[in-house]
């Protein structure tokens, strides 16, 4: 196991060079542009060419950022060929994703025509196809400083935030209760904002300010919110007091916090907030505390707010039976969201209890999810409880491109600094 700054840099660096960047080239389309992601969870066979602008939208985000890294020498590759692969999957979104009425298409054909996602759910079923789309084209834009590409973003993420004021939008493939107030939509957009602002700043636009203001309103709010006291936070915030102790008013999505308090943390040290990145550092820690699972390691899925299964009140509806049907689950995300997160928090805040947390986190990440056969190159992403590969879908029916890569990336970037101790 690397024990420095120097060794976590070369690991990841290997991870990000010599097994996932050379599966996610191979999977390339290069006759229609975009990538194929429609692997089964083995990584071995290409169960469909349907191509889901959520995971296109991430490819374009990531071989642009790589593009950059590689020109900074971070990692061996061509940044050419980079930024012209993330070129052609942004040309591959415009030409095809977009619906009449400016919404993203959810998936499309190999060859890029819109086609239903869901039964009856038409062609635009959830604004994370957009936002993905989004922030696809704002790291294009940022890297490449296209203005046009940045308009097209800035365009696309007006009519997400004027659907969500509105209150008429759609989230897909997980769709909350109405009684609720979901936690997933101000972290979708915090992450949005922040992505456009970039780009819109890269490009010197005017607008960049005011995008850059709504990721910081986005932070404060998430903290204010959604975290309670104990530093726990709520993914669904009843609106009603008599379902506050319902099942889906109790439970915890560890992975999703992980993920979200390196967002608000990337936005607080900008105006180096010290007060506020340690309590968003503090979540950190308390989501690890409350989702690890103690019989067999790892992040469980979801927890109870007192940690273990969930518990409360039932009511029905889809968004408690994925729930209770897949509490258990260990998953490739939660994983590498928070090998970044705590490296991140560790390095703002000093507190060595984040870099102890990190080290058994990256014990069983890397004892459990890489694939037996190294000739594959990318991880056996959804696991059981034990740590057994287990092949129902989640989410969508992809090999995500996005959260090993990204986190490996940022991680890269981070230790490029030093400063990690044994």
């Amino acid at each position: 196991m690397p024990q420095t700054a120097e060794g976590l840099h070369e690991f990841y660096r290997r991870l990000v060079v010599e097994d996932l960047l050379q599966f996610w080239t191979a999977a390339i389309d290069t006759r229609h542009g975009g990538v194929f992601t429609s692997f089964n969870n083995a990584g071995t066979m290409l169960v469909s060419t349907d191509k889901y602008t959520w995971s296109q939208g991430r490819f374009a985000w990531l071989t642009a950022r790589l593009s950059e890294m590689a020109g900074k020498g971070l990692i061996d590759a061509d940044p050419d060929e980079l930024l012209e692969q993330s070129r052609r999957t942004v040309e591959f979104l415009l030409d095809h994703a977009f619906l009449p009425d400016g919404h993203c298409a959810f998936v499309l054909t190999a060859e890029g025509e819109p086609k239903e996602a869901f039964p009856d759910s038409g062609l635009d079923p959830s604004i994370w196809a957009d936002s993905f789309v989004i922030m696809g084209l704002s790291e294009f834009a940022r890297v490449a400083k296209s203005l046009p590409i940045a308009e097209r973003a800035l365009d696309a993420y007006d009519g997400v935030r004027t659907r969500i004021r509105s209150g008429v939008f759609r989230t897909e493939p997980y769709p909350f209760p109405p009684e609720y107030r979901p936690f997933s939509v101000p972290m979708g957009m915090l992450n949005l904002a922040q992505e456009l602002a970039h780009g819109l700043r890269a490009c010197h636009h005017s607008r960049a300010a005011e995008v850059e203001a709504d990721a910081d309103e986005l932070a404060a709010e998430l903290l204010a919110s959604y975290v309670e006291e104990g530093n726990s936070v709520t993914e669904l915030v009843p609106r009603h007091p008599a379902d506050a102790d319902s099942l889906l008013a109790r439970h915890v999505n560890p992975g999703h916090v992980i993920e979200c308090m390196w967002f608000v943390l990337h936005q607080l040290r900008r105006g180096a907030d010290k007060p506020s990145m340690l309590r968003a550092a503090a979540v950190i820690k308390e989501s690890v505390r409350l989702g690890w699972d103690s019989d067999y390691g790892g992040l469980l899925r979801y927890v109870d707010r007192l940690g273990g299964e969930p518990q409360g009140a039932l009511a029905g509806g889809r968004y408690e039976e994925l729930v209770r049907d897949t509490w258990s689950m260990k998953l490739w995300w939660p994983h590498s969201e928070a090998l970044y997160a705590l490296l991140l928090a560790w390095e703002l805040t000093s507190d060595s209890e984040l870099l102890d947390l990190y080290w058994r986190v990256h014990e069983y990440t890397f004892a459990t999810f890489p694939n037996p056969d190294a000739t594959v190159r990318e991880w056996i992403q959804i696991r059981d409880r034990q740590g057994r590969p287990d092949d129902r879908v989640v989410a969508l029916p992809v090999k995500d491109p996005y959260h090993i890569l990204r986190d490996a990336m940022l991680i890269i970037e981070l230790t490029a600094l030093g400063g990690v101790p044994s």
